[in-house]
């Protein structure tokens, strides 16, 4: 059982190499900007966020990833000083209040930054990318917005971790050798108080990394996300957010995660997710005033590979930079 379950992990590995090369977030909902550029400058503030990832704790060779981003608005006038803004005592700021206050951004631009690390088996793929967004007003409620991102990707292969670290195609001198390939990822977002419809292309440029005489290569193919969300409240104090992630890539099964999140006013949020095919994970987090925020999720995995694995754990920290007007917790992003 022991050998089915490692020659299990082992072929995903390979496939994460050749086909789903964007890593997971189990916590999307809490930062769409990693996916989808088009977020850029979405809130009233700086909205930095670092997270980590280690995903199949016990396997040597697990997933891990790490990333920092960071966006702002440009020009954005709709601050708003009603309940949206402002905490009242004694009501829920994202309660009734909230929808019949609510309208949609003036016309502004956004900019941003984003940094992940992600390492697989020998593979360490670190990418830096700077991006840009247009928001304008359908109508007085919903807004749209289109971005894109440029940057770098520096894909590292570690011959030590190899069980053929001689190999000459692979290259002959020292053990981390890398290629450096452009990166370009676009994205469209639609949000509005009770809802957002996102779609986003990753990774856009279709790349062939091989190291030396092509014996070990890595095809970078396109990566298309599409996400969605709706918000309702299940009473005055507590609202519910489902949503939906689905990922796709040639070469690669498409992925599907539901999810759905209960937040009790601006102070706390609960909840859970599945991903079809795959596992189950639960998630919860923490406003601390308006200028801090964490979230912590745990999956468990249903497949072969989670019964030998001790699931995995992943964190996000946000940080409300120049947050004068008050949002507690973000407006738009949720």
């Amino acid at each position: 059982m022991k050998k089915i379950i490692l020659c299990a992990f082992g072929t995903f590995l390979l496939a994460s190499a050749t086909a789903q090369q964007r890593p997971h977030y189990t916590q999307y909902i809490l930062n769409n900007y990693i996916l989808n550029p088009a977020l850029s400058g979405i809130e009233n503030y700086t909205d930095l966020k670092l997270s980590a990832r280690d995903q199949w704790i016990g396997f040597e060779g697990r997933p891990q990833t790490f990333y920092l981003s960071v966006h702002a608005p440009l020009g954005k006038k709709d601050y708003k000083t009603s309940a949206t803004s402002f905490n009242v005592p004694g009501e829920n700021p994202r309660g009734t209040s909230y929808w019949e206050n609510y309208t949609a951004s003036e016309p502004h631009h956004g900019v941003g930054f984003s940094i992940v690390n992600d390492i697989t088996g020998n593979y360490n793929v670190f990418t830096a990318n700077v991006s840009y967004a247009y928001h304008i007003g359908l109508s007085s409620t919903v807004n749209l917005a289109g971005g894109f991102s440029g940057g770098i990707s520096k894909i590292n292969y570690n011959r030590s971790k190899s069980s053929e670290p001689g190999d000459p195609g692979i290259g002959a001198n020292g053990n981390i050798i890398y290629k450096t390939r452009p990166d370009l990822n676009a994205g469209l977002w639609l949000y509005s108080s009770n809802y957002f419809v996102g779609l986003s292309a990753k990774q856009i440029i279709p790349q062939k990394v091989a190291f030396v005489n092509d014996t070990l290569g890595l095809k970078l193919t396109p990566h298309l996300f599409g996400t969605a969300g709706y918000r309702f409240l299940v009473n005055e104090d507590v609202n519910a957010i489902p949503s939906v992630m689905v990922k796709s890539t040639s070469g690669a099964p498409m992925q599907v995660d539901a999810n759905i999140k209960f937040q009790y006013q601006d102070l706390l949020w609960l909840g859970g997710g599945y991903r079809f095919g795959n596992g189950y994970s639960g998630m919860l987090g923490l406003n601390v005033g308006n200028t801090f925020n964490v979230g912590y999720a745990y999956d468990f995995t249903t497949s072969a590979v989670g019964t030998a694995s001790r699931g995995t754990h992943e964190v996000v920290i946000g940080f409300l930079l120049g947050n004068r007007y008050d949002d507690s917790c973000p407006r738009n992003i949720w």
